[in-house]
């Protein structure tokens, strides 16, 4: 995962920002609102790179910061998000966002198995994925074939 503002814990797992592992090994994020106590859940999600992007999406509303380096994800940060949004409108779209990073991850693995059983019953090599055009947002190809899902699919404004 090279290319991401994140650190290496000593047990060799990948730590970003505003991102924790609870013992169960789902992987949370969660944000404090400036100015108030009120701690602002961000969600529950299967992999720490979907809890990252809902912790930056929500920290770039809240924070406004005048750099993207404080974010895990600085080039994941879609276009039009607004930092004059109520807490309740960040926390959906941040929990919003993540899933969509969940749901392509899931996408991802369940085609992977598909291709596998199919190359195992009919004895034919699947083609490998294009890593070139592979991003952490959800967004494959497959030589011919894409499959696109987009973060910004699951914003509501």
């Amino acid at each position: 995962m090279s290319g991401f503002a994140a650190e290496e814990r000593s047990s060799g797992e990948t730590k970003y920002k505003g991102v924790r592992r609870r013992r169960w090994g789902k992987w949370v994020s969660e944000i404090r609102v400036p100015g108030s106590q009120e701690r602002l859940w961000l969600g529950s999600y299967s992999t720490p790179e979907a809890a990252a992007i809902a912790h930056d999406l929500a920290f770039y509303c809240l924070r406004r910061p005048s750099s993207l380096t404080a974010l895990n994800f600085p080039s994941m940060l879609p276009p039009y998000v607004s930092p004059n949004m109520s807490p309740k409108s960040i926390q959906r779209a941040a929990s919003d966002a993540g899933m969509a990073v969940d749901a392509a991850h899931m996408i991802r693995q369940e085609t992977r198995a598909t291709e596998n059983v199919m190359s195992v019953d009919i004895g034919v090599e699947t083609e490998p994925w294009d890593n070139e055009h592979h991003s952490s947002c959800g967004s494959w190809e497959k030589q011919g074939e894409p499959l696109s899902i987009s973060v910004d699919d699951y914003f509501y404004f």
